[in-house]
């Protein structure tokens, strides 16, 4: 382990707040260029190994609120956030997507993103893809990836692998990699070139006058408080924690205004064979309705398959032993809608809302069926949509039905790709940080995150979070943005 228990006074050139893909990849760039550099971290640091993948004991140890946190809205929206070292990127699937060129063009467009080439972000991306080895599986894939390429196969709809950051031993095993996630990768190479990490610090705001931020307040995990000084900071804590601290230290902009997400809805499918594989995800993804609608399949271990029944207990709840023939899939959309994140005085964590549109609700329905649809032509004896009184989905015949009976209040609608809350670009009153992630108004605070992208982007945001961090830390470190 290369981290440290934060202690109550210390300082650094450069703070970085949070150790994700933004956090980890910007303490590696500016360390390898010489900079002093202390990247504080409010979970503690876990082990790849020392937690079974989507099991309670996880959530405990690396997830916000145990996982538990829920945006209000009509419906109300579940998000994850990783809390530790390495952030989402020790527990999410590890599914690799490319920004889309045409978005970065639209994004350069519309935000006014100042000397920005799509080619030199995408030229990052193929160091970031080296550094954490993305590939796909060298073997056989599971049967519950199967499902979604035999399915969509047989309707003609577009689908393939989505390649993954993961080293894969030789022999039979080599379906079971292991994450090359920021503990594995960036977070070592930091250390490496000089960067500590500091575990078990939460910052409860900065210090900050005439535009110059001077310290972080902090609280360590035993409740005593302390101070970090910096020359510079850089806050790269995601799109939820990152505006909520800016909002603590009293600081103005377009912070928290514009959450973006992709919601999905789920659907837990039964099979004539077993299929179901408790530790992993399929790596299969549909992308025939891309960008506005996607499918692809979630973890499926008995307690959320036992979760994805939750709905509708009264009726599905009696074929939850029959775990091994099921296996959860989802329908994820680009949503219109838009969100807020607010902090609120003696509150430790902000409140979150999110409003869905009209077209959002019909897309989520539309994307149920679809997604219902691929099931049975993959082979599926019986489909149980995650909504309060779905019906059990045994034929195309039953489709209409569950189509009309749904309903996006009626569902369990979740997420867990947030961003856009600290919008980068030149349009002030739309934009939170300029074209390089530097907050507008302030000389020395940085945002380096999944808050910078300026919409969601239809796919797994983590890629553009490295590449855009990497960019942005280069720039830094050449002096030609720093103030």
């Amino acid at each position: 382990m290369i981290a440290q228990q934060a202690t109550a006074s210390m300082e650094a050139d450069v703070l970085i707040i949070g150790s994700g893909a933004g956090g980890a990849t910007t303490a590696t760039v500016l360390a390898e260029a010489g900079f002093d550099v202390l990247v504080v971290e409010e979970g503690s640091w876990v082990e790849q190994g020392e937690v079974v993948p989507f099991s309670l004991d996880q959530m405990e140890r690396q997830y916000r609120a145990g996982g538990v946190t829920v945006a209000l809205g009509r419906p109300a929206l579940a998000y994850t956030e990783g809390r530790c070292a390495g952030g989402g990127t020790e527990v999410n699937s590890g599914l690799y997507w490319r920004p889309p060129g045409e978005l970065l063009e639209r994004w350069r467009h519309d935000f006014r993103i100042a000397d920005f080439d799509p080619a030199e972000l995408l030229a990052i991306a193929d160091e970031v893809e080296t550094a954490i080895n993305v590939r796909t599986v060298p073997a056989q894939h599971s049967a519950a990836s199967e499902v979604l390429r035999s399915g969509a196969a047989a309707l003609g709809w577009q689908h393939g692998e989505v390649p993954r950051w993961m080293t894969y031993p030789h022999g039979p095993d080599a379906t079971k990699g292991e994450r090359q996630s920021m503990t594995r990768t960036y977070l070592p190479r930091a250390a490496a070139a000089g960067a500590r990490l500091a575990v078990g610090a939460r910052v409860d705001h900065l210090v900050h006058q005439n535009g110059s931020a001077t310290s972080a307040n902090i609280t360590l995990a035993d409740g005593t408080k302390g101070s970090i000084r910096f020359g510079c900071v850089f806050v790269c804590g995601g799109a939820i924690q990152t505006p909520a601290i800016l909002q603590r230290s009293r600081i103005a902009g377009f912070i928290g205004k514009s959450l973006a997400v992709h919601p999905t809805v789920k659907l837990a499918a039964r099979f004539s064979d077993e299929l179901n594989v408790p530790d992993d995800v399929p790596v299969h993804q549909v992308k025939e309705f891309a960008p506005h609608l996607s499918f692809g399949g979630s973890a499926s271990n008995p307690g959320l398959v036992a979760l994805s029944l939750l709905d509708q207990w009264s009726t599905f709840r009696q074929y939850v032993t029959d775990w091994r023939r099921m296996s959860v899939y989802y329908a994820a959309i680009t949503s219109e809608g838009r969100g807020r994140v607010t902090s609120v005085p003696r509150m430790a964590d902000p409140i979150v809302t999110y409003r869905l549109t009209h077209r959002d609700r019909e897309l989520l329905r539309s994307g149920l069926a679809r997604l219902t649809l691929l099931m049975l032509e993959a082979g599926a004896t019986d489909v149980f949509p995650s909504f309060k009184g779905a019906p059990r989905v045994r034929s195309r015949k039953d489709l209409a039905s569950m189509q009309q009976a749904f309903s996006a209040s009626k569902a369990t609608v979740m997420t867990v790709h947030l961003c856009s809350t600290v919008p980068m670009g030149e349009v002030v009153d739309s934009c939170g940080a300029d074209s390089y992630g530097r907050v507008h108004g302030m000389k020395n605070v940085h945002v380096n995150d999944a808050s910078l992208l300026p919409t969601a982007p239809g796919v797994n945001p983590q890629a553009s979070v490295m590449a855009f961090a990497i960019r942005n830390a280069r720039r830094f470190a050449a002096g030609e943005h720093n103030g």
